[in-house]
């Protein structure tokens, strides 16, 4: 299903809204009723905590480090008893807890410091996608839980994002939870092992678990697996679990990058169980799948929620996604496939009839973790790649950063600094006219080689910005471009899908007025983008001697 392309009663919607409000926290009063009638049971074993406090006899700063992780806790007067973290170097793995059983671990807490350049770190720190998760039960080698620490807590991309829901919990986008019961017979160790070139600062995790005299036999373990498909394999759903035994499945994130215009999410998922020929769980859409309706929105729910979706329809766009499946465990006996189609809308350069469709296999980026419980050894072979292989390439073809361009030829009347922000990895152009008149900003690029492009820019709006038009080359791309918000935010603004012939162009763009709440006529600008289009756009050509000039045109 896709929002865009349906047209629904806006008074139903409203209404609809209004009706699930009490049926929200009728839910959540019925989940905290279990809660906490299971605390009115009796409780067998031995709280214990695995912890980064500062330990009797440790260094951890200035000097030679020398780690205890058996000592008692250090509770003097001292200033370094207070320095509970860790810092991890680039390529060392740290090891969270390394206990014997058996036991549950029934909660996890850690935080550290995010990758941009700080006074703890001024050269920056980790990302948590560069770190990777990795837990072992009973002494096997293979680990039962593999992932990017963020993708576990359902943060992908390397962003910091807020999720409340109930096995997984992340305050503020930097305090790291999880409620997964994890039981283990022998053993236990977790370890996060760091991936990038840059150390991860200021460490600090509080991992809690019960020691068992036993656990039941049929007990099954607990198992998080990440894999990624950058692009989705044509021809192929992508699969996020395939094992075999006896066990459920209990939950999904998925993270998907766009490589083409328009509504990604028309895939149905697919669930093979028992090693059946075709799938008996067949879904109606990506979206229905995740619990919401007519596309996907930021949201954040105890059992659903979609904690990044940065612009609709978009090449270039991210949406990452998590399922527990908590009331309604995927059960299987002899064995399960997890799948989803790459299918959605797509623009009509893209079509091999040079139409605008519903139904076509699409080639984003997939990326994911499957959740499940099991006994036996499970038989999925995908393994997590490293962080290098982690990260999505880049589909920049070429790059004009504004703030090389900041001379007098470049803008007209009005003041002209650099500024760096935490949306981008260097300054962004600010220009700060006082009045629509002479003010102007232009940006020069040159194209090497004519293949299909996405013309965009990468820009700033905030509460004192003003109102744009784009031009290139003098031919006026699109509406005027608002950049009032009343926060700073950061958002592309896309202009053109176009084949330009080799030689130099000219991005301008002309103040032409300010919102009635925008206090100013600033404009922010991080660069002028072309964006790659999927290779199908070349070997269709359907568009490659079309006059943009005449006929601009954005697919969307």
């Amino acid at each position: 299903m896709c929002r865009k392309h349906d047209t629904v009663s806006f008074a139903w919607l409203y209404m609809k809204r209004i009706i699930m409000l009490p049926l929200g926290l009728a839910m959540l009063a019925s989940v905290q009723a279990g809660l906490l009638d299971d605390l009115a049971k009796p409780q067998q074993g031995r709280s214990m905590r695995a912890t980064s406090t500062m330990r009797v006899g440790e260094v951890r700063r200035g000097g030679e480090e020398k780690l205890n992780p058996k000592a008692e806790p250090r509770g003097d007067l001292d200033e370094a008893s207070n320095w509970d973290n860790f810092r991890v170097a680039p390529g060392q793995t740290h090891v969270l807890l390394d206990e014997q059983g058996p036991g549950v671990i029934t909660h996890m807490w850690i935080t550290f410091l995010g990758p941009e350049p700080q006074d703890w770190a001024k050269q920056g720190s980790a990302n948590h996608q560069e770190m990777l998760l990795r837990i072992y039960w009973d002494g096997n080698p293979r680990p039962a839980v593999e992932a990017p620490l963020g993708d576990f807590f359902a943060s992908c991309f390397g962003e910091r994002r807020e999720v409340v829901s109930l096995p997984v919990v992340v305050d503020d986008g930097d305090a790291y939870n999880c409620f997964w019961q994890m039981p283990f017979r022998k053993s236990a160790r977790i370890e996060i092992v760091n991936e990038s070139d840059k150390p991860i600062s200021l460490l600090y995790y509080n991992i809690d678990w019960i020691k068992k005299d036993k656990l039941p036999k049929d007990t099954p373990y607990f198992y998080a697996q990440y894999r990624q498909e950058y692009p989705a394999e044509h021809g192929k759903d992508y699969v996020l679990l395939d094992t075999k035994g006896k066990g459920h499945y209990v939950g999904t994130v998925l993270a998907v990058r766009t490589r083409s215009p328009s509504w990604f999410g028309e895939g149905d998922e697919k669930i093979y169980i028992d090693g059946e020929a075709k799938a008996s769980i067949w879904g109606t859409g990506t979206e229905d799948y995740f619990l919401c309706a007519w596309g996907l929105k930021q949201t954040s729910t105890p059992y659903f929620g979609v904690p990044y979706f940065d612009q609709w329809g978009i090449v270039g766009g991210h949406t990452s996604a998590y399922r527990w499946h908590l009331n309604d465990p995927i059960v299987f006996n002899k064995g399960i496939k997890v799948t989803f189609e790459h299918f959605g809308w797509i623009a009509p350069d893209e079509n091999p009839n040079h139409k605008a469709t519903s139904w076509n296999e699409r080639q984003d980026d997939y990326s994911s973790v499957a959740f499940w419980y099991q006994t036996g050894q499970p038989t999925f072979a995908a393994r997590a790649p490293h962080a290098r292989e982690r990260k999505l390439p880049s589909l920049e073809r070429v790059t004009a950063y504004a703030r090389d361009f900041a001379d007098n030829p470049h803008h007209g009347a009005g003041e002209v600094t650099a500024q760096r922000l935490d949306f981008y990895e260097g300054p962004q152009l600010l220009y700060m006219p006082k009045e629509t008149n002479g003010a102007w900003l232009e940006i020069p690029f040159e194209v090497k080689q004519k293949e299909p492009l996405r013309l965009l820019l990468n820009m700033t709006k905030g509460p004192d910005f003003g109102q744009y038009q784009a031009f290139l080359n003098g031919v006026k791309l699109g509406q005027t471009i608002d950049l009032y918000n009343a926060k700073v935010a950061n958002e592309e603004v896309h202009l053109l899908d176009f084949w330009p012939d080799p030689g130099k162009y000219s991005l301008r763009l002309e103040c032409v007025g300010k919102n009635h709440q925008s206090s100013g006529y600033y404009a922010g600008i991080e660069s002028v983008r072309l964006r790659e289009r999927r290779p199908r756009v070349s070997q269709y050509g359907f568009e490659k001697d079309s006059d943009w000039r005449k006929e601009p045109k954005l697919y969307n």
